[in-house]
């Protein structure tokens, strides 16, 4: 039992309130296994303090017997997608970086961002958004694309990538197959997507496919339902959509992380229990549940009666942990608690703060 509750435990990502490790985060690491955190702006301070509560979660971790350490992750994109602001670079929207069309500079963001999350301890970042902005009425992309030109977007983001990962970062394209062209919010109800296959593949998808080509340690799932795929299930619940079309059709092996379980796009409806079963059962390795440690129990305790019961199959459990294992271990290993000290000479030096005003500028953009 005890090893099944581990090996549901490493395909989890938990989030946590505080500025230090909660007494919630460090139960869901001790007893529950758990193998990720996400920091938000509630966890952020200043540099020196991210990087103490990154060395405190891993010496939990390591009490906890975990032979491999945690992988902190962050939503640090850019514009208002940034849960490091100043004394970190403060960098304009990804849409900026398309309005320079320049595959250097977008490697040299990626590049930056690398720098001053792994100074920190972070080694994944959720970023960049390969969503291709096609409707001025979407309420949670906009700017955070690199525009509405899938070439651009694609080309963009493969560099981006390219520089996270070269700087030892874990990035991560999203929201697959696409959150562009939606008019509701995930986070607030289930937005579909009505586009019949061949303009998915004219559109949507070609970002994906070149952060593929691109190397992407992951790709995370969409909470939207596209119809032209599957006519029931939102894209992080279809098998139809992650392991069909992400998996085999496009030949991704990484890590499929599913957006957070605690959306209400998808715990509305299914429960996060039931979703993150769903999700596991779809073909997501990783699976978030950023907010309430009732969720999160819920998710995980849920997750590990499938396993039980065999709703969710030995193979199933043992491919995703490898994959998961494959990305800690590029990322993490050999490890080393990041310095407070280092933490704070990395955020916003001078040459980070240059290229940021350098982008604003040839954006057209003000400070």
């Amino acid at each position: 039992m005890r090893d099944k509750v581990r090996r549901v435990g490493q395909r989890f990502l938990v989030g946590f309130d505080g500025l230090a490790a909660s007494a919630d985060v460090k139960r869901m690491i001790r007893e529950y296994a758990v193998g990720h955190v996400i920091l938000f702006n509630r966890n952020v301070d200043r540099p020196e303090q991210v990087a103490d509560l990154v060395r405190e979660l891993q010496a939990v971790a390591r009490d906890a017997g975990h032979t491999v350490p945690l992988l902190i992750a962050v939503d640090q994109e850019g514009g208002r997608v940034a849960r490091l602001r100043e004394p970190w670079t403060v960098w304009p929207p990804m849409r900026a970086v398309g309005r320079t069309g320049s595959e250097d500079i977008a490697r040299k963001v990626g590049s930056a961002l690398a720098a001053e999350l792994s100074a920190c301890g972070i080694r994944c970042d959720f970023a960049p958004d390969m969503d291709v902005d096609t409707n001025p009425r979407n309420p949670v992309i906009g700017d955070r694309s690199f525009g509405e030109d899938p070439g651009l977007v694609g080309r963009l983001g493969a560099a981006m990538i390219r520089g996270l990962q070269e700087g030892g970062v874990a990035a991560c394209a999203k929201h697959f197959p696409g959150h562009g062209d939606t008019e509701v919010d995930s986070h607030l109800d289930l937005p579909a997507v009505d586009h019949p296959r061949q303009r998915l593949e004219e559109v949507e998808l070609p970002p994906f496919r070149k952060a593929i080509e691109a190397g992407v340690a992951s790709i995370m799932t969409a909470h939207v339902l596209v119809r032209a795929l599957d006519e029931e299930l939102p894209a992080t619940l279809s098998p139809r959509v992650v392991e069909g079309l992400l998996r085999k059709e496009m030949k991704y092996d990484g890590m499929i992380v599913s957006d957070d379980l605690e959306m209400k796009a998808v715990a509305d409806r299914w429960g996060v229990g039931q979703a993150a079963v769903k999700a596991a059962q779809a073909g997501c390795d990783l699976l978030p549940a950023c907010s309430s440690a009732d969720a999160q129990v819920e998710a995980m305790e849920s997750v590990i009666r499938a396993v039980e019961d065999e709703t969710l199959s030995r193979a199933s459990m043992d491919d995703a942990c490898a994959r998961i294992r494959r990305v800690k271990e590029k990322y993490l290993l050999p490890y080393r608690d990041p310095d407070p000290r280092a933490a704070r000479a990395a955020a916003g030096a001078g040459e980070r703060v240059a290229l940021s005003r350098d982008i604003m500028e040839r954006a057209g953009m003000t400070a």
